[in-house]
């Protein structure tokens, strides 16, 4: 097997993690996959690749936050209940931490489920 063999697709391509970071166009690799920090651009303002149609379908968004929200709150009671902070340093520590997991997780997945729509649609 030589080193040229195989998919080339995928050569070069970030992972999904930094894709989502950086909000890399799945076509052409520009940063332009996000207009938000958790909202997709209609387009990407560098090849014209149209990320709401990709998008379309992609509505478990809701389903992913609740998770998000039992975790982060199960994380919360925890940590009252083993450190007992004072209220003002919970919500001084939470509030930040729940809306950058949001974020995470929103870009994160519409990341995903774009990419394996861009690759389900050029097969």
């Amino acid at each position: 097997m030589t080193p040229d063999s195989g998919p080339t697709e995928s050569k070069g391509q970030p992972g999904i993690v930094s894709a989502a970071l950086s909000g890399l166009c799945p076509r052409c690799g520009a940063r332009t996959l996000f207009a938000t920090p958790a909202g997709l651009a209609d387009e990407c303002a560098s090849c014209g690749l149209d990320f709401l149609s990709l998008e379309r379908g992609g509505r478990f968004v809701g389903v992913l936050t609740m998770l998000l929200a039992l975790v982060l709150i199960l994380a919360a009671l925890g940590v009252d209940e083993w450190l007992r902070p004072p209220l003002w340093a919970s919500l001084l520590f939470w509030g930040p931490v729940t809306v950058g997991a949001v974020i995470l997780a929103l870009r994160l997945w519409k990341t995903m489920w774009v990419y394996h729509q861009y690759e389900e649609r050029a097969e």
